[in-house]
């Protein structure tokens, strides 16, 4: 898409403006770092157009402090005092369990992760934000903890103009078909690599 310009132009009927204006749903996915980030630099532009935005954080743990979210809960306050941009809701669902699946049972995070994902549902079905970021979703569709054929119908049928971001390893090919917009992440190098570990300003 040069320039922004696409390619070509579908014979469907639609004005420019209303093809623009069609609800973006994007999947962040690959083995690569830089996928939730990403997510949130698009949230940053949906904030800053006034946008409702809300983020659902998914597996990484309760306890997980990450700088996206001491920022955004600040840009959230600012809204409110000050009008600027947009409301702000940042969520950590399920029972803070991480990749390993360490703390508590199967059972409980299935029931977790389907509780957080219906919350999800609902406030798409009402059209309660603008733009939502489902931060490592990928994971509770790949281990069976949430059905992939409800999630897809949910999002294809989502009302109004709603943005949605998902990200996370191993999207199944079904999310991927039904998004407008998929990046995969590709690593070509890590620190971890040679055995740097996180640092503060870059992981966190």
């Amino acid at each position: 898409m040069p320039k922004g310009v696409p390619e070509q132009v579908p014979d469907d009927g639609l004005t420019t403006r209303q093809r623009r204006n069609q609800p973006v749903l994007a999947v962040h996915t690959g083995p690569g770092k830089g996928k939730s980030t990403a997510a949130f630099g698009m949230a940053l532009r949906a904030w800053n157009q006034g946008f409702d935005v809300a983020v659902f954080q998914f597996v990484k743990s309760a306890k997980w402090k990450v700088g996206e979210e001491a920022a955004f809960r600040e840009l959230g306050l600012l809204h409110e005092q000050t009008g600027v941009g947009g409301p702000v809701q940042w969520h950590k669902m399920g029972e803070g369990w991480s990749w390993t699946r360490k703390q508590g049972t199967e059972t409980d995070h299935a029931a977790a992760a389907q509780a957080g994902w219906q919350e999800i549902a609902r406030r798409l079905r009402g059209a309660e934000h603008r733009f939502y970021v489902l931060d490592e979703f990928t994971y509770l569709l790949k281990w069976g903890w949430v059905d992939i054929a409800e999630v897809v119908d949910t999002l294809r049928q989502r009302p109004g103009n709603q943005h949605v971001v998902i990200t996370g390893r191993d999207a199944p090919p079904e999310l991927v078909e039904a998004a407008d917009l998929v990046t995969e992440m590709t690593k070509v190098r890590h620190p971890m690599d040679t055995g740097r570990k996180g640092q503060r300003g870059i992981e966190w």
